[in-house]
């Protein structure tokens, strides 16, 4: 099993790097710089990609040596993946050779045994670099090899460069890959890399647009302790969040953002979950706080250009009086989509995620708990998600009663709780009835679909005076547009209450997943 982490460097900082202390500090020799050649392989279907494995062959000095690596995971820059390796005599693959060192009946065995593999491999892209290596010891005793890593990565006659850190560890702790790297960007500004060089590779043998990724159902073994849920939850949020990263920072579809802030909103629900059993770091909720400051209000802007707007625009009887108020909510949205996209991009999101990336791994949460807290962390998690589930429950419903006679003020806080409602039925859902839960999870969420349209309805007032502030050149013409799209999306508001309603009694009549008591 590789467990590695991967950090871009810009070429620039290379010096500022090599000249870092902690470098020879922790080092227990000389660096040693070597020059690599490997070429990938796949079908002309790129049948091993769409498996999610790469085969690589690798000149090493006088030396090829062919390695597999299939499946595994990545998250804020740790790529954890199995891998298989072996000498070989040339720059083709040796599918049987890999095959002899695969347990039968594996799925990356049944992989390799295609009928014709072997003949239709052929070379997609190839990597040259000059790697530096130093082996470094942890003050504890956990040994890492640190690779700078610079060259390119090749296909045809195109190339995108490569330069970066990969930290490996040998032996001891994961945390330990995070803490250097912490301390490493203290010298030089480094950002997570979710993406290897394979998929870099593909990626310019094949240019896509970046994919929007949803969350993934979490699967939750039946004995796990609270700790370890809290793990594989937080880790599953986290995945869901960066999988949108490159969509964010590369891409045009709203999505991408929408479904990072989801990420971001379903990770700091999972806090929120286990807050009285797991402290969060002010560093952490601060900078979580910081990437939802930022990400709320480029989303928001979208939301009014895109679809708020656009459904004013289909009730107006003249239309050609909204389209420049739409256009000036679509430059907005793309100002701050721009400010998304930076900070995404930056040294103190990265910070963030190796921060993350230390509290999960090393379990840093302990260090501020008693001996009795650590004790509970070993408790049941089912017992813990069912108690949390009911909590959640009767909040829900004394926050939604009466709900015909709520303002739009009451009405956000109910679409708060629905929100967390649906979150942590789905985080738990593995220990529910599955009939009964995925028809509560689908009326909560019509009924959070219902709730954030009117919300969207509610924030769009601002922005539109927003916007009348930033353009007073343009009144009175402008301001007589915002009126009009306000009473056209005021009416839209009255229309939905009646529906609102509907979906609150339906959501009421459903039996929950978990038994509720009464308070």
């Amino acid at each position: 099993m590789e467990i590695e982490l991967k950090l871009l460097l810009a070429p620039g900082d290379v010096a500022s790097f090599k000249r870092y202390p902690l470098l020879k500090h922790y080092a227990t020799g000389k660096p040693q710089s070597r020059q690599l050649t490997s070429i990938y392989f796949d079908t002309p279907d790129l049948y091993l990609q769409k498996n999610h494995t790469a085969l690589r062959v690798r000149k090493v000095g006088g030396r090829w040596v062919q390695t597999c690596k299939s499946g595994g995971q990545a998250a804020a820059g740790l790529h954890q993946r199995p891998e298989w390796e072996s000498d070989i005599g040339g720059a083709a693959p040796d599918v049987p050779a890999l095959q002899r060192l695969l347990q039968s009946g594996t799925p990356v065995a049944e992989l390799l045994s295609a009928p014709g593999l072997a003949d239709r491999l052929q070379a997609i892209f190839t990597t040259q670099f000059q790697r530096t290596i130093w082996l470094l010891r942890s003050q504890a005793g956990d040994e890492v090899e640190l690779a700078l890593d610079q060259g390119e990565i090749r296909h045809g006659d195109s190339s995108v460069p490569i330069s970066e850190i990969e930290l490996e560890l040998k032996s001891g702790a994961a945390a330990s890959l995070f803490e250097l790297a912490l301390a490493l960007q203290h010298a030089v500004p480094l950002r997570a890399a979710n993406a290897s060089k394979a998929e870099r590779g593909y990626a310019l043998h094949s240019p896509q647009a970046p994919t929007v990724a949803k969350a993934q159902a979490v699967k939750l073994a039946p004995a796990l302790t609270l700790e370890q849920g809290f793990q594989i939850l937080l880790g599953n949020c986290l995945a869901h969040m960066q999988a949108n990263e490159d969509g964010v920072v590369h891409g045009v579809d709203p999505e991408n953002l929408h479904q990072m802030r989801v990420g971001l909103r379903r990770l700091r629900a999972v806090l929120s979950l286990f807050k009285n059993t797991i402290p969060v770091p002010s560093e952490i909720s601060d900078q979580l706080e910081w990437l939802g400051a930022t990400l709320g209000p480029a989303r928001d802007w979208e939301v009014l250009a895109v679809a708020t707007l656009a459904d004013a625009v289909r009730h107006c009887p003249d239309q050609a009086r909204l389209d420049s108020l739409r256009q000036l909510a679509f430059s907005e949205a793309g100002r701050y989509r721009h400010a998304a996209a930076i900070a995404v991009d930056s040294r103190a999101y990265t910070r963030l995620l190796l921060l993350l990336g230390s509290w999960i791994e090393g379990q840093r949460w302990r260090e501020e708990l008693s001996a009795e807290q650590i004790t509970a962390l070993s408790s049941p998690l089912k017992k813990f998600a069912c108690k949390k589930l009911a909590s959640l429950q009767r909040q829900l419903l004394k926050r939604g009663s009466h709900i015909k006679q709520h303002d739009a003020a009451r009405r956000h806080r109910i679409r708060i709780a629905a929100k967390k409602m649906r979150y942590a039925t789905e985080f738990f859902e593995a220990y529910l009835p599955p009939k009964r839960s995925h028809a509560y999870v689908a009326a909560l969420a019509d009924l959070q679909d219902d709730l954030g349209a009117a919300n969207d309805r509610s924030v769009a007032g601002k922005l539109l005076q927003q916007i009348a502030d930033l353009h007073p050149e343009l009144a009175p013409g402008l301001t007589e547009s915002c009126k009009l799209a306000l009473k056209l999306l005021d009416s839209g508001r009255k229309r939905n209450k009646a529906e609102t309603a509907r979906l609150w009694q339906r959501f009421v009549a459903l039996k929950p997943p978990v038994k509720v008591h009464s308070s």
